[in-house]
């Protein structure tokens, strides 16, 4: 029988982020992409937001895939069933990185927000660092199985927790539906507010600038 073993080595992996982040930005985003994204094109759902007042950061899943049988696109991936619990620990790490790298600590109004799979990370990443934010944006997406309220009781209580996602969604049952909005409420009480939208499994762009527009909740 195979043996498993384990190495510890040092990596690099790259990020995107969209416009300048300077004394007129208003809000500082970190957005998480889905399956079969890379971060250079999901920032493109972004683009529509004001540039003065929206710096975006988008962390970059690290297991990248040819995508269709052309072997011509290529996409990533943030974890699969496989070695779950080592590769989220490296891909936290990384996210670590990143926010170090941006200064996340001392944004005036961090939005988080994941989509698709992405959804996943972002959760993950807030409960095991007790990342404070202003807003957390859960997009057409599920929350982990491993997660719950006590997980999330740092979290301030002002802060809005969005549960969005498309009437036509062909990747979320009723019964799913029904699932993570209760498991949402469970998680987030009375902040979470849940919004859908008319469309399928893709990202509503009216939101994100609906959300940019909003004056930033201050608590910090």
């Amino acid at each position: 029988m195979p043996t498993q073993k384990q190495v510890s080595y040092q990596n690099i992996n790259t990020y995107e982020t969209r416009n300048e982040h300077t004394k007129n930005t208003k809000n500082v985003w970190i957005v998480f992409h889905g399956l079969g994204y890379l971060s250079r094109y999901f920032l493109r759902y972004f683009e529509s937001l004001n540039p003065e007042e929206n710096y975006i950061i988008a962390p970059q899943a690290p297991s990248k895939y040819y995508l269709g049988s052309k072997y011509k696109h290529v996409g990533a991936c943030w974890l699969t069933k496989e070695n779950t619990q080592l590769e989220k620990e490296n891909v936290l790490n990384y996210i670590d990185s990143v926010a170090d790298a941006e200064m996340l600590s001392t944004a005036k109004n961090l939005i988080v927000l994941g989509y698709s799979q992405g959804v996943s990370i972002a959760t993950r990443w807030l409960a095991s660092r007790q990342i404070q934010c202003n807003h957390l944006i859960l997009h057409s997406g599920a929350i982990p199985t491993e997660l719950n309220k006590e997980d999330f009781s740092y979290l301030h209580t002002t802060t809005p927790v969005t549960y969005i996602y498309g009437n036509n969604d062909e990747y979320i049952t009723e019964a799913k539906m029904t699932e993570q909005s209760l498991k949402g409420s469970d998680l987030f009480g009375k902040r979470l507010k849940i919004r859908v939208f008319e469309g399928v499994h893709e990202v509503f762009k009216p939101y994100l600038l609906e959300v940019s527009l909003k004056n930033p909740t201050n608590f910090m």
